[in-house]
């Protein structure tokens, strides 16, 4: 009986682990929106409450790594639970950077909003958008060890560079047309870059998963 509780126990401090993932996760997601959101709106306050909601991301953190490691001390995992818990300290510092990188792009955001915009912005919310949807379905590949998700992620991080090439591209025609809007289109290459690097994040996460199912390291695999 005393044993059974003791599963119990230990499924729940797994499960409140998953949960704390996905939570954090969600917060990075809501992140690269607004940041997105307040380039495209030439909202600055959107852009600094961003900034600052991103000592919430450093909090989970935190607190994910503390009760993965009392997990690895109390209970010492084996197997698959020793690669689930040990590939969540790493997806979190992914997170965290991830967080990092939507602070950045605010940055840069507010810097823009004090200047006439250069052009429509309609390829940045895409792959805005698109990163975004990586970081989820990474994360949900990694709850539901989903190795197909996983997959499939690693797989999208193709569009994501290409998408970006496309971007940079645009911007330094503009910057050869038209000297007076190289800082403007610098800065909205920054941004570019930054979400191309979530994406880059987003696949670490994914590889990791497909590490935890089947226990085969894919990183530094080409994907057609």
């Amino acid at each position: 009986m005393e044993r059974e509780h003791i599963i119990k126990q230990y499924d729940a401090e797994l499960n409140e682990i998953r949960t704390l993932l996905l939570e954090m996760g969600g917060k990075v997601e809501a992140m690269i929106s607004n940041s997105i959101k307040s380039l495209v709106d030439r909202d600055s306050q959107l852009a600094e409450r961003t900034i600052l909601s991103d000592h919430e991301i450093n909090h989970l953190e935190v607190v994910i790594d503390e009760k993965c490691l009392e997990v690895l001390a109390r209970r010492q995992p084996a197997a698959r639970d020793l690669r689930f818990i040990t590939l969540a300290l790493k997806i979190v510092t992914d997170l965290e950077r991830i967080g990092d990188q939507c602070g950045s792009i605010c940055s840069r955001v507010k810097e823009l909003n004090e200047e006439p915009p250069l052009k429509p912005y309609i390829d940045l919310p895409r792959l805005a958008e698109f990163t975004s949807r990586m970081v989820q379905e990474s994360l949900d590949a990694f709850v539901r060890g989903d190795e197909q998700l996983a997959i499939r992620v690693c797989e999208n991080d193709q569009f994501v560079d290409d998408l970006n090439v496309q971007i940079q591209r645009e911007l330094l025609t503009f910057m050869m047309e038209d000297p007076s809007s190289i800082s403007r289109a610098l800065r909205l290459n920054y941004i570019s870059k930054y979400l191309e690097r979530i994406a880059d994040h987003a696949t670490n996460v994914a590889e990791m998963v497909i590490f935890m199912v089947k226990g085969k390291d894919i990183r530094h695999t080409t994907f057609s």
